[in-house]
């Protein structure tokens, strides 16, 4: 990157010029005393060169510092100044970064602002390095701009809470549609190209755009491994995966020792590919198992997916109301399509809102989809297990004589959590040097790097929910039943996998009180009902009764009804349970200990 200086500054190799009043640990006289055409900034050492303000922010010769918790100290120059203050880029403030995971996650309040700050910055470090370390391959201005800018926009066209609005609402709204983000992120760049007057040309920007789909379209004579650096479809490794690794990680509070900045500085390009130094190999497998944790405990957890079944409900009962799914193809209405697009139905008043508003109330409120159970598909199972096997509709033919099931009370999921590339090993896709011979690349095989490397790459889960925490026994054991028939033996019997909730119970609504209160019973019926409430408590293999007593040192097997209907029954060590007037919500989940849950059901 060019140091740039205000026209009025003399030549820096003049005479005249007198260079000591920027000269200091961090900046010598070589940088000020080499033509302007050969100067490069060193990227990776911060130098206060600008002035600061009170946000952070350094400022000076078109160019700006800011302090990023991932990266340190982040260069932003013109051409990347120029698209970020724009209201097209400025709209991604406005769009968490997890979507629904934030409800999950308090921590998890980063947007897809900063996450599109740092992917433009680490792909500047990548092909900056490229341009210093391998001069042959002629890395020119023009490649370096675009690539950055790539990364820069590499995310405009997502739309509300992120990946559930083109991986969840889009396919429910506009059935067979193959629209996905990447598309939305071409249409948001030329409008903000065209509508900011910004100083691209159109072979740059359709270069951008190959690099943002990561593919060569056209008669682009780009070199091929550029294409690699903001979204790799080889292998997955890309500097878009490098920065939200470690940004979600940060944020949601999981320790991770995944290092990227050692990755960047120990590849190389070779015969037009990006190739990796033989000693980082089972670093990699690190990176691909940290983003599989990822997904296997943060962007897939239970909750936060049941309220992002909620938001793409709410999203569905408003679409014909608000038109979201038509705005995907006008730029000028997409703009203003993001995450307070809930906000703006609980503040509106058209007429037919009132169902989604109803959905977003139950998520203030948590009173949410309750998670039903889920199963390990086994690989000699993935050919039967299918959608059109098991589905809402499959689920409730086997339901019980009177639980009164809907197709709309269950949701079925098909889960696939991998390592990038479905169930292929992508570090089979890089190609290795070694420190001997930096111009030949080769694969390294997993038997090579470990006998602990995993031998499948991709998990298949069915997940069951429920609409109506009251039904999630009824939907349990319908799933059950229909599960059966899968798992069934020659000699009649069934090897189907435990549950992942037995039996049903919820932690708020278990007290005899609030069993009482939220069945309506009289004094008589919540005697013998929390009785027998107690009897089954006993008999769980996972939870005591010592736990228990009625204040007299009894313990809870000894309670009697006289005690439990003057509502002295009470945990040891633990306040009286609520009075029975207090409004109960039944159905739910709890966790018992050694991995067991708790569901309860009306």
């Amino acid at each position: 990157m060019h140091l740039h200086q205000a026209s009025s500054t003399p030549d820096a190799t003049s005479t005249d010029f007198d260079t000591s009043p920027y000269r200091n640990q961090f900046n010598d006289n070589g940088i000020l005393s080499t033509p302007k055409s050969h100067r490069h900034y060193r990227r990776d050492s911060f130098t206060p060169l600008f002035g600061r303000d009170d946000s952070g922010v350094y400022e000076g010769l078109g160019e700006k510092y800011i302090n990023d918790p991932i990266h340190g100290h982040v260069l932003l120059d013109n051409d990347c100044l120029q698209c970020i203050d724009t209201p097209q880029f400025q709209r991604l403030r406005d769009l968490k970064q997890l979507g629904s995971a934030y409800f999950v996650f308090p921590g998890a309040t980063h947007n897809r602002f900063e996450h599109s700050i740092g992917t433009s910055h680490l792909a500047g470090e990548v092909v900056e390095r490229f341009r210093d370390t391998q001069p042959e391959l002629e890395i020119s201005e023009s490649d370096i701009k675009c690539v950055k800018l790539a990364g820069l926009c590499h995310d405009l066209g997502h739309g509300p809470f992120s990946h559930v609005f083109d991986n969840e609402f889009i396919p429910r709204a506009l059935p067979g549609s193959t629209w996905t983000h990447e598309q939305g992120s071409e249409m948001m760049l030329e409008y903000l190209v065209d509508d900011n007057g910004v100083d691209i040309d159109r072979e740059e920007l359709n270069f951008i755009k190959d690099l943002i789909m990561g593919e060569r379209r056209g008669n682009s004579q780009r070199h091929a491994f550029l294409f690699d650096i903001v979204s790799n479809k080889r292998n997955s490794l890309d500097v878009d995966k490098y920065d939200y690794l470690q940004r979600d990680c940060y944020n949601v509070g999981i320790k991770s020792s995944i290092d990227c900045s050692r990755l960047m500085r120990m590849s190389r390009v070779i015969d037009d590919q990006i190739c990796w130094h033989h000693k980082e190999v089972y670093n990699l497998y690190e990176l691909y198992h940290t983003r599989f944790s990822l997904f296997k405990k943060v962007y897939t957890h239970r909750v936060g997916k049941a309220i992002e079944y909620m938001l793409v409900d709410a999203l569905m009962t408003a679409n014909n109301v608000l038109g979201i799914s038509s705005m995907i193809n006008v730029p000028e209405d997409y703009l203003h399509l993001t995450d307070d697009i809930v906000r703006q139905i609980e503040r509106s008043r058209e007429p037919g809102l009132e169902e989604s508003k109803a959905i977003i109330k139950r998520i203030r409120t948590r009173n949410l989809y309750k998670f039903v159970d889920e199963l390990l598909i086994p690989k000699e199972k993935l050919g039967r297990l299918t959608k059109h096997n098991v589905n809402s509709l499959e689920i409730v033919s086997c339901q019980g004589p009177n639980d009164h099931l809907e197709v709309d009370d269950v949701i079925v999921e098909f889960l696939k959590n991998n390592y990038a590339m479905k169930d292929r090993n992508p570090v089979d896709n890089i190609k290795f040097f070694s420190k001997n011979n930096h111009s030949v690349s080769y694969h390294i095989p997993k038997e090579k790097v470990s006998s602990l490397i995993p031998s499948e790459f991709q998990e298949n889960i069915i997940r069951v929910y429920s609409r109506d925490p009251s039904k999630v026994k009824a939907v349990h054991e319908a799933f059950r039943r229909l599960m059966s028939r899968f798992y069934r033996c020659s000699d009649g019997t069934t090897n189907l996998p435990p549950s992942s909730t037995s039996p049903y119970y919820d932690s708020r609504n278990t007290t005899p009180e609030r069993i009482m209160a939220g069945n309506g019973m009289n004094s008589t019926s919540q005697s013998s009902s929390a009785l027998a409430w107690l009897h089954t408590r006993q008999l769980s293999p996972t939870r005591h009764l010592k736990g228990y007593s009625n204040g007299n040192g009894n313990d809870g097997g000894d309670a009697s009804p006289q005690l439990l209907s003057s509502g002295s029954f009470k945990r040891r060590g633990r306040s009286q349970s609520p009075s029975p007037a207090r409004r109960v919500r039944s159905g739910g989940l709890r966790i018992l200990g050694d991995g067991v849950n708790d569901i309860f059901g009306e």
